[in-house]
């Protein structure tokens, strides 16, 4: 058992050193200039012997007592083969990883396995040749570790006093390996964070570490606090409230930030309000945002409605972008709403609310609605059917990796719309085709090569979205409908900086009736849209949004989390918040997309932290919620006039 233990340290470390290695030197156009090879090597050493310490303690600790007998030999020779697969496999599929998220294996790796009739298949059509080298890799590398690592007792046994001994030093040694630190917290990620830019952070880990991390922050519900620090509750009341245009003694004290929303628009009837969420479609594919050009259709759109030239995503991640659209709930360090098992019920979400007003709701997907909880969050909190592919009334003609084409969901959407029967209604629809593997249907579009990329899944969205619109425009309900197009959030989000902001960048329409005609170029968040859509179907209301009202003012600022850092830019500048790490700030330059370091704001830096701990705050607090009826300004629930929920 010694020796296993020996052979298994040196064999996991040499692999290990080699992975990081050749992933440093494979991306070393951004390692070098953050600091080279060596603080990566360092630090990866820490993390590996500190994970390889905890793996070790058992059998180590027993080895002077037991090593000598076969059955423990035998246990422990397996035990290491299990965690020898799980390094390689780990390690095997960081590289693609990597390409599409910039970071290593993290909590997306294990999300995923929760949908894996999705995933198997996007793998298959989109990554054959990824997948078989994988696994030929996994097959040479897993047999060489089965060899190596084959059980042998150890000839000597120890006599008693030495027996305790060498227990006593391997529990000494292994202790501080597994701290890996004599400061008062043990060794964590931050610990062998050096750079600014977060991949380079993410290199020193090995890629089992990592996930291993994310499961453990996944078993509790991360709070802000723990994360970026704390503050006096009425301070962060006070800056939160202030900075979202709230003055004066709170509507209800309980829940700090409902406030009164006066609309703007005053039509003559209720308007329809449809949501089209966009799957991936950041700035960075729509030509009149300064992207490629693949969007002649959006752009031919944007000269007839409101343009939010400057509008940013709260995160990278659909989920995160559905909650800001659906909720006008802040991003958190921890998971999106629609996942969290306090907001499945009683979350205040845009359905909810209007249906106070009479408006029944539906969300709409190409997809299957589970995937990430989708269906029992909207179910749960205020929408009255979710239609997804096996509810579609319209047959889909062609069927990918991730459900329903965007025409087809467009199909959907269109013939729900000519169905409905005068009465309000809330719609969002959420797209799927621009998803890896990128797959869309023959003729639609002069595709570039390979046929299979973002750039072409990008231009059949667009296609779909000007196909959809010109068949809108001729339709009933486009005289009394607002329309917003907006995406969820960019695709393969990366970058040397530790947040991104110009992959944060979406674009976002307004379209209807009373929608001004206009370029906006003030900078906008995904939380501003849900109030600033409440104010143009005409609904004065009271509600928890922290979103702005932008028929009525700028707030010139974005919030946006990515992974564990926190970003807040105001203007030109952006105040990021790290892990356990003090406050950092930069200067944004858009036309060059460069961050400058700069000195901090202590002003701006406790802004950022306000709206970090808030949705934090509110979500264990439980006070984002549906407003009393009693503080809404004009109600009109149709008696009668509910159903109920779909599924």
């Amino acid at each position: 058992m010694r020796k296993l233990t020996w052979r298994f340290l040196l064999l996991t470390l040499i692999f290990l050193t080699v992975c990081r290695v050749a992933l440093s030197l494979w991306l070393w156009s951004r390692v070098q200039p953050a600091g080279g090879l060596w603080p990566i090597l360092l630090g990866g050493w820490r993390i590996d012997l500190s994970l390889l310490a905890m793996v070790c303690a058992v059998p180590a600790l027993l080895s002077p007592w037991l090593g000598h007998r076969h059955w423990p030999t035998r246990i422990t020779g397996w035990w290491y083969r299990l965690w020898w697969l799980l390094f390689v496999l780990l390690e095997v599929s960081t590289p693609q990883f990597l390409l599409e998220y910039d970071t290593r294996p993290n909590r997306l790796y294990v999300e995923y396995l929760n949908s894996p009739q999705e995933v198997s298949a996007m793998l298959w059509h989109g990554y054959k040749g990824v997948l078989l080298l994988a696994t030929l890799a996994m097959a040479l590398l897993g047999w060489a570790g089965f060899r190596w690592l084959r059980a042998q007792r150890d000839a000597i046994s120890l006599k008693p006093w030495l027996r305790v001994v060498v227990t006593a030093v391997a529990f000494v040694v292994l202790f501080l390996a597994a701290r890996g630190t004599l400061e008062h917290r043990p060794l964590n990620a931050s610990k062998v964070a050096f750079s600014d830019d977060a991949m380079v952070n993410a290199l020193p880990l090995n890629s089992l570490y990592n996930v291993i991390h994310a499961i453990r922050g996944m078993t509790n519900e991360r709070s802000a606090t723990d994360v970026y620090g704390t503050m006096p509750e009425a301070d962060m009341h006070q800056l939160v409230r202030s900075a979202a245009g709230m003055e004066g003694p709170m509507l209800d004290p309980t829940h700090p930030s409902v406030h009164l929303q006066q609309a703007t628009a005053t039509p003559t009837k209720p308007l329809n309000l449809v949501v089209i969420v966009e799957e991936s479609l950041g700035a960075q594919y729509i030509g009149t945002l300064g992207g490629q050009p693949l969007s002649p259709q959006f752009d031919a759109l944007a000269k007839d409605g409101w343009l939010l030239a400057r509008a940013y995503a709260t995160g990278t991640r659909s989920v995160r972008g559905l909650e800001a659209l659906s909720t006008g709930f802040l991003p958190t360090p921890a998971e999106a709403v629609l996942k969290l098992p306090r907001s499945q019920s009683g979350f205040f979400t845009l359905a909810d609310l209007l249906g106070e007003f009479g408006y029944r709701s539906r969300f709409l997907y190409g997809g299957e609605a589970h995937f990430d909880n989708m269906k029992s969050f909207f179910l749960g909190n205020g929408f009255d059917e979710v239609i997804d592919r096996p509810r579609f009334e319209v047959k889909p003609g062609f069927v990918g990796s991730w459900g329903a084409s965007d025409e087809d969901m467009f199909n959907e959407l269109h013939h729900r719309l000519m169905q409905d029967d005068g009465k309000p209604r809330f719609t969002m629809a959420f797209s799927v085709s621009n998803h890896s593997p990128w797959e869309y249907p023959a003729g639609r579009i002069q595709p570039s090569q390979p046929a299979a990329s973002v750039e072409n899944t990008a231009r059949y969205a667009d296609w779909s979205l000007g196909q959809f619109f010109a068949r809108a425009k001729q339709s009933p309900y486009w005289e009394n409908t607002i329309f917003l197009v907006v995406a969820d959030h960019d695709s393969r989000v990366f970058g040397a900086s530790l947040v991104p902001v110009r992959h944060f960048h979406i674009p976002a329409l307004i379209l209807g009736p009373g929608v001004p005609v206009q370029r906006d170029e003030h900078i906008v968040s995904q939380i501003d849209l849900p109030p600033t859509l409440l104010s143009l179907i005409g609904i004065s209301s009271a509600h928890p949004m922290l979103g702005v009202d932008l028929t009525q003012r700028h707030p010139d600022r974005a919030v946006m989390q990515y992974g564990d850092n926190h970003g807040y830019l105001q203007g030109d500048q952006l105040l990021v918040l790290q892990p356990q790490q003090p406050a950092e700030q930069f200067r944004y330059q858009r036309d060059s997309e460069t961050l400058t370091s700069t000195s901090v704001d202590p002003t701006l830096a406790k802004l950022a932290l306000a709206h970090a701990l808030w949705p934090s705050w509110a979500y264990t607090q439980q006070r984002y919620t549906l407003p009393s009826r009693s503080l809404q300004p004009a109600a009109a629930v149709v008696p009668g006039d509910t159903a109920p929920a779909g599924n």
